[in-house]
């Protein structure tokens, strides 16, 4: 329990004064802390929805919340920025050499993410967020893992239903009976080993200094190997306008690429090119652009962004061009390819 010092002004004389008797190893200072005193600081949520205020946030709002509040150091797609954190990505990476731990991908508890938000951020204004402003945000970190649908709307009712993908990851702490016995007794100080021999080097984490000799990329994790493109055709024009409502669904499915996109009358170039008649045009075409080496090598071996290029560029950019600089992660559904693939095709010149 919380004990409170106890002053009094005698005379002008401070003075402290204490409580009630003594206890054995207690100062015997202050008070015990009253019920309403330690429920004013008790603002934890629990992994089934206990403690949550009332309210809702779609995905929409979170977008718009997060950027206001969190893609400054998170980035737009909660990709993170520079040392901040990754919020979204890495799933299928937790037993890799360099796992990738983000809310999609390592924590248990969505209870974890509210409760974060609401108690520790954004960094340097802390609980300055409304309780409808953390479930968007929320929300919308979870459709950043692609684990909702962009028209998810989460609220205290449905908060408890929601499961993590690795719930199941974590287990019980039995080092106590397991391991504990083996740390017992005098620690060897010196002479331990026969032999000391280096086996790994930080390079991943650039904290390791260059040295002539040294191989430090032979400790680096290994770079996946990159997709193959697609035999270059360019796609021959549609016989038709394409439907109406697929054009329309991938109007809302480009949402997610606004913050770096744009497309219509006057858009231009901003994180991303404009993206004005890029079905079957060459890569790399866009003037005053500066692509990444990555692009620029694929575009002199003949890429064009045709159908089925764009379609599995947008599935997984970093798998079909390894070192894109672009940090979106990829759309999970053919629909949504198809849809977005539809609306960027009614945009020429």
């Amino acid at each position: 329990m919380s004990r409170f010092l106890k002053f009094t002004l005698v005379a002008g004389i401070t003075i402290s004064a204490t409580a009630t008797a003594v206890w054995p190893g207690e100062y015997g200072l202050g008070r015990e802390a009253l019920p309403e005193e330690i429920a004013a600081w008790d603002v934890k949520i629990m992994p089934d929805g206990r403690g949550l205020p009332e309210g809702s946030g779609d995905v929409w709002t979170g977008d718009e919340v997060f950027a206001e509040h969190c893609a400054a150091c998170h980035g737009d797609f909660a990709e993170g920025i520079g040392n901040w954190p990754k919020l979204a990505g890495g799933q299928g990476t937790l037993d890799h050499k360099d796992p990738l731990k983000t809310v999609g991908s390592y924590w248990p508890h969505l209870s974890t993410v509210w409760d974060y938000v609401n108690r520790s951020m954004p960094f340097g204004n802390a609980q300055s967020l409304t309780p409808d402003d953390v479930y968007a945000i929320t929300a919308y970190i979870l459709y950043s893992n692609n684990l909702v649908d962009d028209d998810f709307v989460l609220s205290h009712e449905n908060f408890a239903e929601f499961e993590m993908p690795n719930a199941d990851g974590f287990i019980v702490d039995d080092r106590a009976v397991t391991e504990y016995a083996i740390w017992h007794g005098e620690p060897c100080m010196e002479n331990c080993k026969d032999s000391v021999e280096i086996t790994m080097r930080a390079a991943v984490l650039d904290v390791t200094p260059d040295e002539e000799g040294t191989e430090t990329e032979a400790a680096a994790p290994a770079e996946p190997e990159p997709v193959e493109a697609a035999a270059v055709e360019i796609a021959p024009e549609p016989a038709s306008a394409p439907d109406p409502e697929l054009v329309a669904a991938g109007e809302k499915v480009f949402r997610k690429c606004k913050a770096c996109h744009q497309v219509g009358e006057g858009a231009k170039n901003r994180v991303g090119p404009q993206l004005n008649d890029v079905m079957g045009r060459a890569a790399g075409a866009v003037d005053g652009f500066k692509y990444s080496s990555a692009l620029e090598g694929m575009a002199a071996d003949g890429l064009v962004w045709d159908q089925e290029n764009l379609a599995a560029f947008l599935a997984n950019p970093r798998g079909f061009m390894k070192e894109t600089r672009m940090a979106f992660a990829g759309l999970r559904s053919d629909e949504d390819i198809a849809a977005i693939t539809a609306y960027l095709s009614t945009f020429g010149e």
